[in-house]
């Protein structure tokens, strides 16, 4: 059963609903830990500043005027400042990592792009980018602040340049295809049966599966793959060598090596930090 979490409706920078584990404050922005250990209504809301919320474990819904959004855990979304928005924590609770942009940084932004409106998505280079910036959060150190400041550009930066991206009806079949994939990530599907299930020519699917995606059908499923890996390290005693099978890696080396190249850090170190 769910409770109702009451507090002002506009949250001014630093401040969330729930309980902020720890938090830092940096000169593009403020990052921030912050913990809900069960289910909870919040009220209809706003905040401050613009904000990027990288969700770690758990599970959550959103309600933006009339639509809603549910999250699943290395889903990240991106709010400009002062919308509102009404959420509601899932059963298990959950955690997640606030990235408040400041002025100073939105200015920045401003002087190459628009501000981009709200967005969401899921095992993107962006959620790779927000955990690495998570993992520099956990093991601050002299220099980390640069760090940060650098990830955060880069995020803001490739935020920007959805803005700009070609925006064309996609076609049919390629959301058949990215059911299939993501149901049979593990198996990785050949480009023939891929193309049997569009119904097109196998190189015409590569061409528009990235034209629309923003990568290959093989990127797309690695990406899958460490994000079911990233839920899986979650298990403190699952060995690695048992995840790298279980999330469809040949082996433990080669989990490492892709884990390394989409997150930044080893799943040993990624584990660490969650």
């Amino acid at each position: 059963m769910t409770r109702t979490y009451v507090q002002s409706n506009h949250l001014t920078p630093g401040q969330f609903y729930g309980s902020v584990a720890e938090k830092r404050s940096v000169s593009s922005s403020i990052i921030s830990e912050v913990i809900h250990n069960s289910a909870k209504r919040l009220p209809s809301h706003s905040h401050e500043l613009a904000f990027f919320c990288l969700l770690l474990d758990g599970s959550y819904s959103e309600s933006l005027g009339r639509r809603s959004f549910f999250y699943r855990p290395f889903s990240i979304l991106w709010h400009p400042s002062g919308i509102e928005h009404k959420d509601e924590i899932g059963s298990k609770g959950g955690k997640f990592f606030g990235i408040e942009i400041r002025n100073s940084g939105l200015d920045t932004l401003r002087e190459i792009a628009n501000v981009p409106s709200h967005f969401h998505e899921r095992g993107t280079p962006l959620v790779w980018l927000a955990c690495r910036l998570y993992h520099e959060f956990r093991n601050w150190q002299p220099c980390s602040e640069l760090v940060a400041e650098g990830i955060t550009l880069e995020m803001l930066g490739r935020s920007a340049r959805k803005q700009t991206a070609p925006q064309k009806r996609p076609p049919a079949w390629l959301r058949r295809v990215v059911e299939k994939l993501d149901a049979e990530f593990r198996e990785s599907p050949s480009s023939s049966e891929l193309a049997v299930e569009a119904g097109v020519h196998p190189v015409h699917l590569a061409a528009v599966f990235r034209r629309f995606k923003g990568e290959t059908v093989g990127e797309y499923v690695q990406a899958r793959r460490i994000e079911f890996a990233c839920a899986l390290l979650q298990e403190k005693e699952m060995p690695l060598a048992d995840i790298a099978v279980d999330s469809g890696f040949s082996d433990q080396s080669h989990f490492t090596r892709v884990f390394r190249r989409f997150t930044g850090m080893t799943p040993g170190s990624f584990r660490a930090s969650i």
